[in-house]
């Protein structure tokens, strides 16, 4: 089995983030593709995040329909920081014989990643360029090897003329549409149509989700 790995805080999920794995998905001929919300994420702010259960809830409603995508709890059961080392090594022990696909923004690869060394092992990553990133260039290995073992967070180290082994690059449409712009629509009462799939945008309005906080 070929799985495709889509791991996010989906605070809340949006067409970007569809269209990332639908992209991901037929390029690389996945037949799965896991949607995986954090439980806390390690990079970014926890501020007017919605509970695991509401956020994988909006996720199902996103995804319903389609064949090939799959709503995941691995890590809000796992609890506390969410690395995705170890999820991968998780998913690696319960599906030996898959091969595993990770699905990141080219913008993830600029910051802090615990264990790349063993991630690049692990799973082959499948990059989709934003354009408000630098050129994707390869890490160093053994740098992110000595992070590993150290127990220490690597930080990606560019070295020209030298292509990065494990890594695939895929074509997306260039949607500008974040989950924080969805969250500020939703304060100041803006629409959020065609934004986010209808189903989700029915439940946050039903239920209220972001509607106050900062």
């Amino acid at each position: 089995m070929r799985l495709g790995i889509l791991g996010g805080t989906f605070n809340p999920i949006h067409l970007g983030h569809v269209i990332l794995a639908e992209c991901a998905r037929d390029q690389c001929a996945l037949d799965q593709v896991w949607f995986i919300p954090t439980a806390i994420p390690p990079h970014k702010p926890s501020r007017q995040l919605l509970d695991g259960a509401q956020r994988l809830a909006l996720v199902r409603l996103a995804i319903r329909g389609h064949p090939a995508f799959r709503a995941s709890d691995v890590e809000l059961r796992l609890g506390g920081v969410s690395y995705t080392l170890r999820t991968v090594r998780l998913l690696r022990a319960r599906h030996p014989h898959a091969n595993l696909f990770l699905i990141v923004g080219s913008d993830m690869l600029q910051v802090p990643w615990y264990g790349m060394a063993e991630l690049r092992r692990l799973c082959t990553f499948v990059v989709a360029p934003r354009p408000t990133t630098r050129p994707l260039r390869p890490f160093d290995a053994p740098r992110h090897a000595a992070g590993l073992a150290q127990g220490r967070p690597e930080r990606a180290k560019r070295v020209e003329g030298r292509r990065l082994p494990g890594m695939r690059t895929i074509t997306i449409p260039q949607v500008e549409i974040s989950s924080s712009m969805i969250r500020a629509r939703i304060r100041r009462g803006r629409s959020i149509r065609y934004l986010v799939p209808d189903a989700v945008r029915q439940a946050i309005l039903r239920r209220r989700l972001y509607a106050g906080g900062p």
